[in-house]
């Protein structure tokens, strides 16, 4: 499947506005759209597919996980509109979408896409998926160097980004600590010039 298609999938409920943003903060401006964020910990509802090209499935099942395709019983607030499902929550998206291609143990490839979920929910208190392709995951805090740019995200762009990425870092004392991924922000009728993405990968401060 297309990057442009799988982006478009990905951005439907990144809408900014009204949308709740994961927080972090800004611990070294590395200039001309690069930082290092310190991310705290997070809940994430996560699709883990066998192969490359399963974002739009991966989309879909986290898509139908935040419409009410899990094991809740309590009535959730929800962003515009509020909605509660007998039997099932309705999960408020939050920003962004992350997405990648992964690889197991044995080399295979497997498509990873997470969305996070409101900061109002906790391992313990988030709605259990229904499918079992899909899983709770509790990411710890970690520092991750983020370049931004804009466009539609096309796989080719990402991949760019992420070797501009990996190339700036070379220069400063922040080393990568783990594979970079995609984020994406925007509804896919966002004009490409005003589009927030980003490559993101976790970092270590060198000599600390």
């Amino acid at each position: 499947m297309a990057a442009s298609a799988v982006l478009a999938g990905c951005s439907v409920v990144g809408v900014r506005s009204g949308t709740e943003t994961l927080e972090y903060e800004v611990v070294a401006d590395l200039g001309e759209d690069l930082e290092v964020r310190e991310y705290p910990a997070r809940l994430a509802a996560e699709a883990r597919l066998p192969g490359r090209d399963k974002s739009s499935e991966a989309f879909g099942l986290l898509f139908d996980y935040i419409k009410g395709a899990n094991e809740g019983n309590q009535e959730v607030a929800m962003t515009t509109p509020v909605q509660s499902d007998a039997g099932a929550q309705k999960i408020a998206m939050t920003t962004p979408v992350q997405t990648d291609t992964a690889e197991t143990d044995d080399g295979r490839p497997v498509t990873v896409m997470r969305f996070f979920l409101p900061r109002k929910y906790t391992a313990e208190t988030a709605p259990v998926p229904t499918d079992d392709r899909l899983s709770l995951i509790q990411l710890g805090p970690e520092q991750v160097a983020v370049l931004r740019f804009s466009g539609f995200g096309f796989e080719s762009s990402v991949r760019e980004e992420k070797r501009r990425l990996m190339e700036r870092l070379r220069a400063t004392v922040w080393q990568p600590a783990g594979p970079a991924t995609a984020l994406f922000y925007d509804p896919p009728w966002t004009l490409p010039f005003f589009r927030r993405n980003e490559v993101a990968v976790p970092v270590t401060r060198a000599g600390s």
